[in-house]
């Protein structure tokens, strides 16, 4: 697979290892959760901030991408997180969920849906081939702890993301009420079946 460095202007081959570009399971340490937690707030800020408010943005990021916050995530026993590392700086993430209950009918028997809560890449990196790889990454792990599916939540004015989704296989199969700040948003939730 070939990925353009962020300055569009090289190109570097990802193999195991031939290239700087690695994705690895995340540590559950302190140190990673200050990783997490810096990459999340940026990342999701390149993403969300020119369709929001910056108090609504402010809110959000203070209460979901803290340090304590992410290593609480970290050593989650139902949570995998996935580091794409560049030369030890990190440049996009996926959370996985094993089991996941999102988008299930109550009383459903969900021990075999896995749930891609998390995954992004920073904006220089977007359209490189990383969030697929990441993508790739999480359906990869999904399935080798026997998971028959696959869900996701997608806010609805994420177009850019829905389409992304879609080329995987996902599918709409419902929504769920999101809230950033102090606005009530909509997600799609998504599902790919393995």
């Amino acid at each position: 697979m070939v990925v353009a460095w962020p300055t569009g202007l090289r190109f570097l081959t990802c193999r195991a290892m031939s290239s700087p570009l690695r994705i690895t399971t995340a540590k559950r340490s302190a140190a990673t959760a200050a990783q997490l937690a810096e990459l999340g707030r940026r990342t999701f800020h390149e993403a969300f901030a020119a369709q929001n408010t910056p108090e609504d943005m402010a809110e959000y990021l203070a209460q979901t991408f803290g340090p304590d916050k992410q290593l609480a995530e970290l050593q989650a026993p139902n949570a995998t997180f996935f580091l794409a590392m560049l030369q030890q700086e990190p440049v996009g993430y996926a959370k996985l969920i094993v089991p996941s209950a999102l988008g299930a009918e109550p009383g459903a028997d969900v021990s075999t849906r896995a749930e891609i809560q998390r995954l992004y890449v920073l904006e220089d990196w977007i359209g490189t081939g990383l969030g697929a790889s990441l993508m790739r990454r999480c359906i990869e792990e999904a399935r080798q702890r026997g998971c028959r599916s696959v869900v996701l939540g997608v806010w609805e004015k994420n177009t850019r993301a829905i389409e992304f989704y879609r080329r995987f296989g996902f599918k709409q199969i419902g929504g769920v009420d999101f809230k950033l700040g102090q606005d009530l948003q909509h997600d799609i939730i998504m599902r790919k079946g393995l």
